[in-house]
């Protein structure tokens, strides 16, 4: 999965160590806040909207039941 922040390759090579630990913890927060909202969202389709988007029921419950932490 490509950076929610969208940096240029090597934007980071000039900062600090520190502030580049941050600014990829900011990232990684980003990432999983994203993917806990996509989740929540996908539970609440219906299943005609399930089948518009090649799923079924099941396969949402699985993919809302994952820790946002994982892909």
């Amino acid at each position: 999965m490509p950076s929610p922040l969208n940096l240029p390759a090597g934007t980071l090579a000039h900062l600090p160590p520190l502030s580049r630990l941050a600014v990829r913890l900011a990232d990684l927060v980003v990432t999983w806040e994203g993917r806990q909202r996509s989740r929540k969202q996908l539970l609440r389709l219906d299943a005609r909207l399930l089948r518009d988007v090649g799923l079924d029921g099941s396969v949402a419950r699985n993919e809302s039941a994952k820790p946002f932490w994982r892909d």
